[in-house]
C-alpha cells in the first residue's frame, strides 16, 4: 500500500482502512503471543501501515 492509493480515498475510507489494520495487528499480536505466527515481519508491515493511513488522514483533516 503506497501514500498515493491513499491519497485518492476519502475519509470513510481511511477510516474503514484504518480499523481493518487495526484488527489485523491485533490479530498478529495474538499469534505472536501464543506462538502461532511464523513470519514476524509481518507485525512491523502492519504498523507501518497503520502509521502511513494516520499520516494520511492528519493531512487531509489540515486541509
Amino acid at each position: 500500500m503506497n501514500a498515493s492509493e491513499l491519497r485518492d480515498k476519502d475519509q470513510a475510507a481511511l477510516t474503514k482502512e484504518l480499523n481493518e489494520l487495526l484488527k489485523a495487528q491485533f490479530s498478529l499480536r495474538m499469534q505472536i503471543a501464543t506462538q502461532q505466527l511464523s513470519n514476524t515481519s509481518q507485525l512491523k508491515k502492519v504498523r507501518r501501515d497503520i502509521a502511513r493511513v494516520k499520516t494520511v488522514i492528519n493531512s487531509k483533516g489540515a486541509l
